[in-house]
Parts: C-alpha cells; sequence; structure tokens
C-alpha cells in the first residue's frame, strides 16, 4: 500500500512538474518583475485618497536599488473616484443605518520617454460601513474603510503591473552586445 502511494506522489509530482507553472517573482529583486516594478515612477494623485494609493503603490516598488530603478522610465497615472453611497434606512425615523465606500481606479502604465501607453487597466474595491449614533465614530469607519480600500487597490494593481512585466510588457529594451572585429 504503502509503494503505491509513493508511486502515485511521484506521478503527480512528474505531471505537475510539466504544467509551465513558475513563479511570478523569480529570481528576488534582481528578477524582471521586481526590476520592471522598481522603474516605475507613481505620478500624484489627486485627494486624500489618492496620498493613501499613491503611498500604498511605492511601498510596494520599492523591491530593487532603494526603490529607485534605473531611470524612472515608466510612469504610472492613476485617476480615483471614492464614493460613499447610502443603501440602509431605517424605517421608523428614516436615518441611515449602512454606507458602502468604494473605491475606483483607472490607470495607465506609461513609457516616459515616448508618452506611449503600455497598459490601461482599472481595479476596485468597496467595504461596507456601520452609520452608528456617533457621528466621530462614523467619520472615523469611513476613514478606516477609505485605508483598506486604498491598500486593497493598491494590491490589485501592483499584481495587474507584474503580471504585466511578466509576460514581457514594459521590458527594458536591450541592446545587442558590442563586437569586435578580429585582429589580423
Amino acid at each position: 500500500m504503502r509503494s503505491l502511494f509513493i508511486s502515485a506522489l511521484v506521478a503527480a509530482s512528474l505531471t505537475i512538474g510539466g504544467c509551465g507553472l513558475r513563479p511570478l517573482y523569480a529570481n528576488g529583486s534582481k528578477g524582471t518583475v521586481a526590476t520592471v516594478l522598481a522603474d516605475i515612477e507613481v505620478a500624484p494623485i489627486e485627494g486624500h485618497s489618492g496620498w493613501l494609493v499613491r503611498n500604498a503603490l511605492r511601498d510596494r516598488f520599492v523591491a530593487t536599488e532603494a526603490g529607485r530603478g534605473p531611470g524612472k522610465r515608466l510612469r504610472l497615472d492613476v485617476r480615483l473616484d471614492d464614493s460613499i453611497d447610502t443603501y440602509g434606512v431605517r424605517g421608523t425615523d428614516e436615518a441611515t443605518t449602512r454606507e458602502r465606500r468604494t473605491l475606483r481606479a483607472r490607470y495607465q502604465l506609461v513609457d516616459a520617454v515616448s508618452g506611449e501607453v503600455l497598459l490601461d487597466a482599472t481595479a476596485a474595491a468597496d467595504a461596507g460601513i456601520d452609520v452608528v449614533g456617533s457621528e466621530y465614530a462614523t467619520i472615523a469607519a469611513e476613514s478606516s474603510a477609505l485605508e483598506r480600500l486604498a491598500s486593497g487597490v493598491a494590491d490589485q494593481m501592483v499584481a495587474r503591473l507584474a503580471v504585466f512585466a511578466d509576460r514581457g510588457g514594459a521590458a527594458p529594451a536591450t541592446v545587442p552586445p558590442a563586437t569586435t572585429p578580429p585582429s589580423p
């Protein structure tokens, strides 16, 4: 019985090895994905939510060279839509009891030299907020929700950018090595 189990395990491992899966962040800070991410400059984003998202993105891009890529050849332009919608209303006095905060981002990865848009994508997250009798507690809950949403949106953006970089997008142009003519 044990040898049958071991044989099945070996057979399964052989099929998994051939599936083509490989780590996205292979070679750590020297890998292609980390190098491309470190080469992205995040343009200023308007508003408090923009400040939170920009800081979250910059924290995630510091993979190599202390967050400074070889030349900041890429720029990330982000536009945010931050909204709070009321959707819970108490029947007795028509007071709001629930809110939904939604943070949507449309972002473009732009080649800083040519201005060409390399990637145009969106990310979004939302959170439910209980509205309580204390206005301070409600404002604190809305602020806390925004911080979580900014982090979640930044995670989505970085994951999408990492996949884009891994598939060869935004890879730096390679210069062919110089050849010297043979000496006579």
